[in-house]
C-alpha cells in the first residue's frame, strides 16, 4: 500500500513541530517530572486544536482522522510532550466509534477544549496511565468497553519509570450507563489504535534521539578530531536512522488502515502490530546507539537525554509488547486467529 502525506498532513507537521518545539523544551518535560500533569499546557494544546484533532467539527474539533493523528503523536514524541495526548485521543477515537450518540455529546466537547483529560486502558492492562490526572476512563472490563468518570475509580499509584507518565491500578464501578460496546471487534480496534498511536510517538522519540546523537558527535572531539569521523559511531548512528525511516512509513500504513477498515479487519490488525513492532525496535537501536554516543553522561540525571530514553523505554512495552505483537502477527500468518496481545 502507498501512502503518502498530503499538503495537510505535511502542513499539520510542520505546525505542530513549531509550536511543541517552542512551548515544549526540555525545561518543561523535567518540570513535569517533579509536579506532574501541566494545566497550562494542555490549554495550550486545546487552543490550536491539537486535543480536538479527532473530533468531530460538530462536537469542537478539527474532525481529522487516524493518519492525522499519527503525524501529530510523531512531533509529540520528538518534545517528549509530558501530557497525555496519546491517551485522550484514542479515547476520542473510541468515543466515536463505539458511544451513544449522548456520550459523544457528554464527552468530546471537553475533550476538544482542554477541559476533560482522558485515558485508556486496554485488556489485561493492569496500569493506567494518567490515571491520577484523568477526568475520563475508556477501559475494557469484562469483556467490553467502559466510558468511567474518575469519580467512580478507586487508584492506587504505582512508581512509574518514566516520572511525566504518572501510573495506577484502577479499581472501576462500571454499569449500564458507562458501557460502550462489548462488540469484540470494537474492543479488537480500540486495542490497534492505541498500538498504532504508541507505535508513532515512538517513532517521533527515535527521530529525536538520532538528531541529538549526530549534533553530539559532530562537536565532541577525541584525539583531535570529532567522534562522529570514527567508522564506528557512523555505522550506529546510520542503523539507527535506517530503522527509523523503515518504521515511519509503516506506521502512516497501519493509522490509514485501522482508520478506513471495518472493526476487525484482520489486515488493520495486523499492520497495528507491525507498526508497533517495528517502531519498538527503531527505538530500541536509537537508545542504545545515543547512549552509546554520548558516553556515562547520556543517562545521568543532569542530561536531558535520558528523558527521551526513559520514554522510549515506557512505551515499547506499553500497549502491547513487542514479542504480544509479533506473536499475534505469527498467529494471523499460521493459523488466521490474530488473538494473541
Amino acid at each position: 500500500m502507498d501512502v503518502e502525506l498530503s499538503d495537510q498532513q505535511r502542513e499539520l507537521a510542520a505546525g505542530a513541530r513549531e509550536f511543541l518545539s517552542e512551548q515544549c523544551p526540555p525545561s518543561r518535560v523535567r518540570t513535569a517530572w517533579d509536579e506532574g500533569h501541566d494545566p497550562r499546557l494542555w490549554s495550550q494544546l486545546a487552543e490550536v486544536g491539537f486535543l480536538g484533532v479527532v473530533v468531530p467539527e460538530e462536537h469542537g474539533g478539527l474532525g481529522l482522522g487516524d493518519l492525522d493523528l499519527a503525524v501529530l503523536l510523531e512531533e509529540a514524541g520528538r518534545v517528549a510532550l509530558p501530557v497525555p495526548l496519546l491517551e485522550t485521543a484514542v479515547a476520542a477515537l473510541t468515543l466515536l466509534d463505539a458511544g451513544s450518540p449522548e456520550q459523544c455529546k457528554r464527552w468530546l466537547p471537553g475533550i476538544a477544549a482542554g477541559e476533560v483529560v482522558a485515558t485508556i486502558g486496554l485488556p489485561g492492562q493492569s496500569l493506567v496511565v494518567a490515571a491520577p490526572d484523568a477526568d475520563l476512563l475508556v477501559l475494557a472490563r469484562d469483556g467490553g468497553l467502559h466510558a468511567v468518570e474518575a469519580d467512580r475509580c478507586e487508584l492506587t499509584p504505582q512508581p512509574a519509570f518514566d516520572a511525566s507518565r504518572r501510573l495506577a491500578t484502577v479499581s472501576v464501578d462500571t454499569g449500564p450507563d458507562t458501557s460502550l460496546t462489548d462488540d469484540p471487534a470494537k474492543l479488537a480496534r480500540f486495542a490497534d489504535r492505541a498500538a498504532v498511536a504508541a507505535a508513532a510517538t515512538l517513532v517521533g522519540i527515535a527521530a529525536h534521539l538520532v538528531r541529538e546523537s549526530v549534533a553530539y558527535v559532530a562537536q565532541r572531539r577525541q584525539f583531535g578530531r570529532p567522534i562522529g569521523s570514527f567508522q564506528a559511531i557512523k555505522y550506529r548512528l546510520a542503523d539507527a536512522h535506517l530503522a527509523v525511516e523503515f518504521a515511519r512509513p509503516l506506521t502512516w500504513v497501519a493509522a490509514h488502515q485501522v482508520g478506513v477498515s471495518d472493526a476487525g479487519d484482520p489486515e488493520a490488525s495486523a499492520a497495528a502490530s507491525a507498526a508497533k513492532v517495528a517502531a519498538s525496535t527503531a527505538q530500541a537501536t536509537a537508545n542504545e546507539h545515543a547512549l552509546q554516543c554520548h558516553g556515562g553522561i547520556g543517562f545521568t540525571w543532569e542530561h536531558d537525554l535520558q528523558m527521551w530514553l526513559k520514554r522510549g523505554k515506557a512505551l515499547e512495552l506499553a500497549y502491547g509488547t513487542p514479542a504480544a505483537h509479533r506473536a499475534r502477527i505469527a498467529d494471523d500468518l499460521f493459523t488466521g486467529t490474530g488473538s494473541t496481545r
